[in-house]
This record gives structure tokens, sequence and C-alpha cells, in this order.
């Protein structure tokens, strides 16, 4: 019973370590991983330069396995931590983790693999819970909630972008034509759309003064064509806004859901005990 107690209370701590930040242990945990993190992806990128190459290659290959060796450490250690493994297997940050572990074992059986590694940069993602930005995670689900209540009138609006910019692509072939550059209707529907973005390649100009000034009120046009969207998604933000709620980086050890408000004991998602 004693030997029970002793082994869910390491796993409650070293799950408290390894997913959350709120303690010292937390904090240091994910600071070292961060360092180890960028410290591979300069690695990987110096790897990459030649002449840097074939001068510490093996100082470069040697360091990338040792960081690969500390990483499916610490992946194992986030499996047995957890009281549902397959939660994290699969979750987001999960497939992450193996992608950014895998590469380098891959090199024995695929030449050149290796260079996947610079998928450890999404790691960087962790970047949240260290700082303790999650707050403004409820920020960015507030961007999408009023994203999804404006989807039908920003689709409109997208229509109307794309009708006039094929009136206006066929009325630039019919000015400028094809000695000009806009041989097809295709081709001056593309000018348009560069030109109404603000984009502006310069691969096709207009010659004409007419076409000129036709292209001088697409791109004044163009800016104010920009602001619509901004507008109807502040508008829906406005509308759906709510008080932030102050959050902190507990990890659920059973479903890995995090933002748990302060002082909550137990998960708004299972409604498992959390660590205290």
């Amino acid at each position: 019973m004693e030997n029970n107690t002793r082994k869910i209370s390491w796993k409650t701590r070293l799950h408290e370590i390894i997913y959350e930040a709120d303690t010292k242990e937390g904090k240091f945990f994910d600071v070292i991983l961060l360092i180890a993190i960028i410290t591979s992806i300069v690695l990987v990128m110096l790897e990459s330069v030649e002449s840097f190459d074939k001068k510490y290659h093996d100082f470069l290959n040697i360091g990338e396995w040792i960081i690969t060796i500390l990483f499916s450490i610490e992946y194992l250690l986030r499996i047995i931590s957890i009281q549902k493994p397959l939660k994290y297997i699969f979750s987001f940050y999960g497939v992450i983790d193996l992608l950014s572990t895998i590469p380098k074992y891959l090199s024995f059986i695929l030449v050149g693999s290796h260079n996947l590694a610079a998928l450890r940069a999404l790691r960087l993602l962790r970047i949240f819970r260290v700082l303790k930005l999650g707050r403004y995670i409820g920020a960015s689900n507030r961007l999408l909630v009023a994203l999804k209540s404006s989807r039908a009138k920003i689709a409109v609006f997208l229509f109307f972008v794309l009708i006039v910019c094929i009136i206006l692509g066929t009325i630039m072939y019919m000015v400028e034509g094809e000695e000009n550059g806009f041989t097809n209707i295709p081709k001056s529907i593309y000018w348009a759309i560069v030109t109404l973005t603000t984009v502006g390649f310069g691969d096709i100009a207009p010659q004409t003064p007419l076409g000129q000034l036709i292209a001088s009120v697409i791109m004044i046009l163009g800016y104010s064509i920009i602001a619509i969207p901004t507008g109807i998604v502040s508008s829906e933000m406005t509308k759906n806004n709510a008080n932030e709620n102050i959050t902190n980086t507990q990890s659920c050890p059973s479903c890995l859901k995090e933002n748990h408000k302060e002082k909550a004991e137990f998960c708004y998602n299972c409604g498992s005990i959390l660590n205290p």
C-alpha cells in the first residue's frame, strides 16, 4: 500500500514538473527544454551550411544525437507520467514531440531525413506556458469565435471581390489588349487581383492612359477593400467580448487540458482532480 502511494506521488510530482509551469521545478524544466530546442534548431541550420558542416561535422552530429536522446527520454517521461498515455501521444503537442524526435533515427534509413529536425521549432509554442501567456490564448479563442460568427459576411464580401476582379480584368483585357501583355482574360483577372490586393508584382503593367487610370482606381479601391474584413471581425469581437478569466498552467493528469482557472480543483473538461 505504501509502495503504491509512493508510486502515485512520484508520478504526480513528475507530471507537475513536466506538464506545468507554476512551480520552480516546472519553470526550470521548461526553460531548459526551450534552450535545448533552440540549440537543436541552430545545429540543424548550421549543418545546412556546407562550409561550416565540413569543418565541424562531427561536433554538430554529436550535438544532435545528445539532444535527440534527451528528447527521447523526455517523450517517454511524458507518457508514463499521465493516466491516459494515448491522450498525450495523439494530442497536438504529442505528435509534434514525436516528429521532432524521430528524424535523427530515420537518418539511418532515409538520407537527409535528419533535416526534418527543423520541425522542433514548433515545440517553441511551449513558451506560452513558460511565460504564463495562457490568458492570451483566451483572446485568440475569442478571435476564432468572431471569425466563425462573421464567416457568412466575409464569404459574401470575398464573392463580391471576385466578381469585381472578373469585371475589371475583362475591362483591362479590352482596353490594353494582347500587345500590352494582357493576352487573355484569365491573365487579366490575375493582374486585377494582384493590383487590388496592392501586391503589385510588376510582371504585367498597363501602357495606355485609360488603362493606367483604371489601374489607379483599382489601387485606391484596394486599400478600402483590405480594411473591410478587419471591420467585420472587429464588430463581431465587440459583440462577443467577455471578461477574461485568469488561468494558470495546470494540466489535467487525465485528459491534459490546460488553462484552468486559478484555484480550480477539478478539470473543466473531464472532472478529474487537479494536482494541488
